[in-house]
């Protein structure tokens, strides 16, 4: 396992960014987006994963979470890239609305080749390098640089006018992911 990939507290709340291979733009229809919604609502129900703020962009999604044991961050992190991975690919490769389809996947095909732990694809960045939040201070910094994350690149101009994100949540609505952990409603003890 890649060092990229090591949590070293398996119960500790964890912040990831994870990326398109060659930082490519993929998020831009929604149809994608879902498959990771999908996949991460899918763990929540089904992994022992909790979020606390996520956000997908064109090329890259952000996540706070945790998991509850037996399961283990890094597992479920793992699994969550793997099945997005296959389905993203699977999902561009017979999209005929995709006028890019040739491109990314001869994209992921070539960063495939030279990733020694990959069979054909890879679609995924290894070097997510999850940070363990420490403090309140440093996961209000987190949450804000997620949630901000659409307004900074210009896609809104309020958080929470932004569909893929938790900025719905913790603004009172209800977003895209159904039991989302709003860290204001939480009690974290450091």
């Amino acid at each position: 396992m890649s060092r990229n990939y090591k949590f070293h507290n398996p119960e500790g709340l964890y912040f990831v960014s994870f990326a398109v291979v060659n930082w490519i733009d993929v998020f831009t229809r929604n149809e994608y987006k879902e498959i990771v919604v999908e996949t991460i609502d899918y763990s929540m129900k089904n992994k022992g994963m909790k979020v606390y703020a996520w956000c997908i962009m064109t090329n890259h999604v952000h996540l706070i979470f945790s998991v509850s044991e037996p399961n283990k961050p890094e597992l479920v992190l793992g699994d969550i890239k793997r099945f997005t991975s296959k389905k993203l690919i699977e999902a561009i490769s017979t999209n005929p609305k995709e006028s890019r389809r040739e491109w990314l996947v001869e994209q992921f095909i070539n960063a495939g080749k030279s990733c020694s732990n990959t069979t054909k694809h890879q679609f995924w960045r290894h070097d997510n390098k999850p940070i363990e939040l420490w403090s309140n201070v440093v996961i209000k910094q987190k949450v804000d640089y997620i949630h901000n994350n659409p307004v900074e690149e210009g896609y809104v101009f309020a958080a929470y006018e932004y569909l893929y994100s938790s900025t719905i949540d913790y603004a009172g609505g209800q977003g895209l992911l159904k039991g989302i952990e709003v860290i204001d409603q939480i009690n974290i003890r450091f």
